[in-house]
């Protein structure tokens, strides 16, 4: 399906947790867009195989996952903190696109989200970290780390925290603006 909207944001959850909380707060920040920005979440990191740089066969799970990052006007990414880092999935999946460039210069926000105190402020650390070396249009301010998230959310999934709701109204407000600027 050809996309209608004059912004095309894809927003990539790091949890392939069905339930994920990161998946969650990609959901509530789609329903704050302008009628003109479409928030599309990309599915299928999980059917990415390992990244290995000798591999130059056409896999059809990376080409369709780096064409959906380049027609992208900006990207979101929302993750969990695994083991003080990144997980997997998602670390594999931006190494895909070290070599092809998709991320560079293309805006982008970040958001770490934890039921701790510390918010997934190593998770973001280096999810920062990653994005700068391939070249993602961010600055600070563009990131936001979200603790205590349990605190923060309904039984249902939704964003019940008001200071949270603001955040994340503020962060996208920043990417559109990136990508549009008056």
């Amino acid at each position: 399906m050809e996309n209608t909207k004059a912004i095309l944001i894809i927003a990539i959850s790091g949890s392939l947790k069905s339930s994920s909380s990161n998946t969650n707060i990609l959901k509530h920040i789609a329903g704050l867009t302008p009628k003109y920005v479409e928030i599309r979440i990309l599915e299928g990191l999980d059917a990415l195989p390992h990244f290995n740089p000798d591999d130059k066969r056409e896999i059809d799970s990376v080409n369709n996952f780096k064409k959906q990052l380049k027609h992208a006007s900006g990207v979101i990414f929302s993750t969990p903190e695994y083991a003080f880092g990144v997980p997997g999935v998602l670390k594999n999946a931006l190494d895909w696109t070290v070599s092809t460039g998709e991320l560079n210069e293309k805006p982008v926000i970040a958001i770490s989200a934890s039921p701790l105190p510390s918010g997934g402020d190593k998770a973001l650390a280096s999810l920062l970290l990653t994005l700068g070396a391939l070249g993602a249009n961010m600055s600070e301010g563009d990131s936001l780390s979200i603790a205590g998230l349990r605190t923060k959310m309904s039984e249902s999934g939704e964003i019940a925290d008001q200071a949270t709701q603001a955040a994340l109204q503020n962060l996208l407000n920043r990417l559109i603006g990136k990508i549009s600027p008056k």
